[in-house]
């Protein structure tokens, strides 16, 4: 009879939990899919208009200072994806102002011609509206966390249209080595439902089309030595980032002159190396990386420093998408150079470099599966794995904490962390 009671508590426990997972499942999926698609049209839509309007280039000083003033009047300078990772990892609380102030601040960023992405935006409004999700749902604190987690998910599922890759990235971007296993269902519930929302607006999922070589133990070999140049790439692309982030804040403190100036910068850079081009997204150009094999010998290096810039200087966006652009570019013109096919180097330069920039492995491999539909698989997850191990202990998020060593089977000791922290810092 013991046995058969602690049996019915346990049940009741694990539906308990279930339906509140449910609950919570659903009003964040159908929150983030909605704003998400949104977000996604609205980018889509300032994106034609720029291609269309060129001129708008020169309304990036303005921009820059009304995201500026939308940033202080709600209170979020400073408030970023970092912020989002803490709450997840430490409890940490987030303003339901920050979704308004991302959404419009990153909507001028690519109106006006800033380099940037979107994922970053996707990230903190995920987050944001999750913990809040979880806030009136009277969450404790831990299971709040597992909300952040599901916004997260929720919202990049539905702008990219990889709801596994963006539930497991959500779950393991926060520590490296560490996965919230107990956070999959909501999360990956929560994605599936944005996803639905984002199909039923019509939004297709990315997608790109290529051909893959054979598996054999030389085109393993070509992937290896593509995997080592593109953890140099992640390096240089995660070191700039981080240098030009506090040096740039450094040398002009007031944010109202640092935005300007760098407005003036970025659109003198874009009419020194061409116009559209590595403004915005770039997804364009990625498309035609991967699905053509064309790109510029110097288009990974222009795209780099302009994001870098971008941000450093205050605009809003997301580094995943320039990741994206810096992988394809680079592996399109430096796969040929070791034999490899243009398309399919820059299709595996593209999943490497986000997973080098990242230091999330397993979704880079799942990502690698939903973007191409599973061609050269193995491959591909050859190339993330390389470019995992030698891009060292630092990444896009300096709030990203490393619970295991890249290199070795071993735990980073507290003090090792702490010294990897004060590094990205």
């Amino acid at each position: 009879m013991s046995n058969f009671n602690e049996f019915q508590r346990a049940a009741k426990a694990a539906i308990r939990v279930a339906l509140q997972w449910f609950f919570l499942a659903i009003p964040t999926g159908l929150i983030c899919g909605l704003v998400g698609t949104l977000f996604h049209l609205s980018v889509e839509r300032v994106t034609e208009l720029r291609a269309d309007q060129p001129w708008l280039l020169f309304l990036l000083p303005a921009a820059g200072l009304l995201i500026t003033a939308l940033y202080k009047a709600t209170k979020c300078e400073g408030v970023g994806t970092n912020n989002i990772i803490r709450a997840v990892q430490s409890g940490e609380p987030v303003s339901i102002l920050l979704v308004p102030a991302i959404f419009l601040g990153t909507v001028l960023t690519h109106l006006c011609g800033g380099s940037a992405g979107r994922e970053g935006a996707a990230l903190q409004m995920g987050g944001s509206i999750g913990w809040n999700v979880g806030t009136l749902l009277h969450l404790k604190d831990h299971d709040r966390r597992t909300a952040t987690i599901s916004g997260m998910a929720a919202f990049f599922s539905a702008l990219f249209g990889t709801p596994l890759t963006a539930a497991l990235f959500a779950m393991m971007v926060e520590d490296v080595g560490l996965t919230f296993t107990s956070a999959f269902v909501p999360a990956f519930t929560s994605a599936l439902i944005a996803y639905g929302c984002s199909l039923a607006f019509g939004i297709a999922p990315t997608h790109f089309a290529i051909t893959a070589p054979e598996l054999t133990v030389w085109s393993a070999f070509l992937v290896i030595l593509l995997g080592f140049a593109c953890a140099a790439v992640s390096r240089l692309f995660c070191g700039l980032l981080h240098f030009m982030e506090h040096k740039v804040p450094q040398l002009l403190p007031n944010p109202w002159l640092r935005v300007f100036v760098g407005s003036v910068a970025v659109i003198a850079f874009s009419y020194l190396f061409g116009v559209g081009r590595y403004n915005g997204a770039g997804m364009g150009v990625i498309t035609a990386a991967v699905e053509q094999g064309e790109a510029l010998p110097w288009d990974f290096l222009c795209k780099i420093f302009l994001t870098a810039l971008t941000l450093s200087c205050g605009f809003k966006g997301g580094e995943v998408v320039p990741s994206f652009f810096v992988g394809a570019t680079f592996g399109c013109v430096f796969g040929p150079l070791l034999g490899l096919p243009a398309g399919f180097a820059a299709a595996v330069g593209l999943v490497s470099i986000f997973c080098g920039a990242t230091n999330a492995l397993i979704p880079s491999i799942l990502m690698g599966f939903e973007l191409f539909s599973g061609a050269g698989l193995e491959l591909i997850a050859l190339g993330c794995g390389i470019c995992y191990m030698l891009s060292g202990h630092h990444g896009l998020y300096s709030s990203q904490t490393f619970v295991t060593n890249k290199l070795r089977s071993e735990y980073m000791s507290h003090k090792l962390r702490h010294k990897v922290k004060n590094q990205e810092e």
